[in-house]
């Protein structure tokens, strides 16, 4: 009898140990963990100068392209980006696709329920750009109302376009520069897009007959860049960003791309 008792004893004990084994081998990997064994991090990004565009030699160059790789290199990995639909940034996000919202990303209450930030590190707002033959006429907050306006689809700008017109008549577009495509065009009136963006595209080149509605003013807003929920690359990210802070990497970038203005102080 004691021999089985013994025998039952011993089965238990090992019982446990392969459960506590299993348990500790299959345990999930952190964020940080999982992007450190292979060796490099996924940006979810859409095309906008000056944080993620083409130059004449086709390659991607921008302040957030080039503020990923610096923040990568400090970190010991490389930086990749991925075009994603904004509309579905956060789907890309917890599907794991992409390891975070790196573009121009605009800090709200509602997106700090969905995503972790990291510490802000420009600064920004929305604007109205309108065709330059109609500034005159549309540069108040009371002549677009009830207009058309286009903006693209998940962005602050949406939100903002809807606040200043009716809901209905708001065309979400899968990009920003398609929104100012749309007024371009003629299909619609206005359109609300990042000021940061507008200040290096408006007025210039395809886009010259645009124009920043200058007497419309919306509200400030700051960038980041969003992690899932919990994850412990918020806080490896903030140490690297504040190690180009002090080394005059961020202000560098900033006078390269023009938004010296915009940088967090």
């Amino acid at each position: 009898m004691k021999k089985k008792i013994i025998i039952a004893i011993v089965a238990v004990v090992m019982m446990v140990a392969c459960i506590g084994c299993f348990t500790a081998c299959n345990k999930s990997k952190s964020d940080y963990e999982t992007i450190a064994e292979k060796g490099y991090f996924v940006c979810g990004i859409t095309y906008y100068e000056p944080m993620n565009y083409f130059d004449e030699d086709d390659s991607l160059v921008g302040f957030d392209t080039e503020f990923a790789q610096a923040v990568a290199e400090k970190m010991g990995l490389k930086a990749k980006f991925q075009v994603i639909s904004w509309e579905e940034k956060f789907v890309e996000l917890n599907g794991k696709s992409i390891d975070c919202i790196w573009n121009g990303f605009t800090v709200n209450e509602e997106r700090k329920g969905q995503v972790d930030f990291s510490k802000t590190y420009l600064n920004n707002t929305q604007c109205v750009v309108v065709k330059a033959a109609n500034l005159a006429t549309l540069n108040s907050t009371d002549a677009i109302e009830g207009k058309k306006a286009a903006a693209e689809a998940g962005s602050a700008g949406e939100g903002a376009a809807k606040e200043l017109t009716d809901t209905a008549k708001v065309t979400s577009v899968q990009a920003q520069t398609n929104a100012l495509t749309e007024v371009k065009s003629g299909t619609v009136d206005f359109a609300v897009i990042d000021l940061i963006m507008a200040n290096s595209m408006v007025g210039k080149g395809e886009y010259s007959d645009l124009a920043i509605a200058t007497g419309i003013q919306l509200e400030a807003e700051e960038y980041a860049i969003g992690f899932r929920k919990g994850s412990d690359m918020v806080e490896k990210v903030n140490a690297a960003i504040d190690e180009l802070i002090a080394d005059g990497t961020m202000a560098r970038l900033a006078e390269k791309y023009g938004v010296s203005n915009q940088l967090v102080k």
